[in-house]
């Protein structure tokens, strides 16, 4: 028989859980509109075996945005390619999220803006050069789209700043 600090420490060291926490409504809704982001640009690199796919409504997400709610049920709502079995496992999965953000975890959602015109458009990646200059590329998730990049000067810099120290 072995003594009970030995079975103790055999229990503790047996296998670690595989999840060690559950999965909050956050982080649930955060995996899945990157699950529904990624799923819509593999659907939209496939345009060329369905032609419908090109007619179906935009689909940039932000959980953060007031107005993703809207987008969500548009897009669920939008009668294209309803005969595509990949456009409709998207649709499923967007209605999930829908049903999770408008339910289930409306409580835990904190809305940081209602700028719908962000979700209609791409945001714009930048990054700043030495320079002074900001170079500004707009990605189009887009298949085939042109990437756009635009240059703007941010003048010289203000008087002193080489000598601030960083607190």
């Amino acid at each position: 028989m072995t003594p009970w600090p030995l079975s103790l420490l055999l229990l503790l060291a047996g296998p670690p859980a595989t999840q060690p926490t559950p999965p909050t409504c956050y982080s649930r809704m955060l995996s899945l509109s990157r699950e529904i982001a990624g799923a819509y640009q593999s659907l939209q690199a496939t345009e060329s075996s369905e032609p419908c796919v090109r007619y179906l409504p935009g689909l940039y997400l932000d959980i953060h945005n007031y107005c993703v709610l809207a987008k969500l049920r548009d897009f669920v709502a939008s009668p294209q390619c309803w005969k595509v079995a990949q456009v409709d496992a998207l649709k499923d999965k967007v209605r999930k999220l829908y049903t999770i953000m408008n339910s289930f975890c409306r409580r835990d959602l904190v809305f940081l803006s209602d700028d719908c015109n962000a979700l209609e458009y791409p945001i714009p990646v930048t990054k700043a050069l030495p320079d002074r200059q900001m170079r500004i590329r707009y990605q189009d998730p887009r298949p085939g789209a042109a990437r756009v990049t635009a240059w703007k000067s941010l003048g010289s810099p203000p008087p002193g700043a080489a000598h601030r120290t960083r607190l």
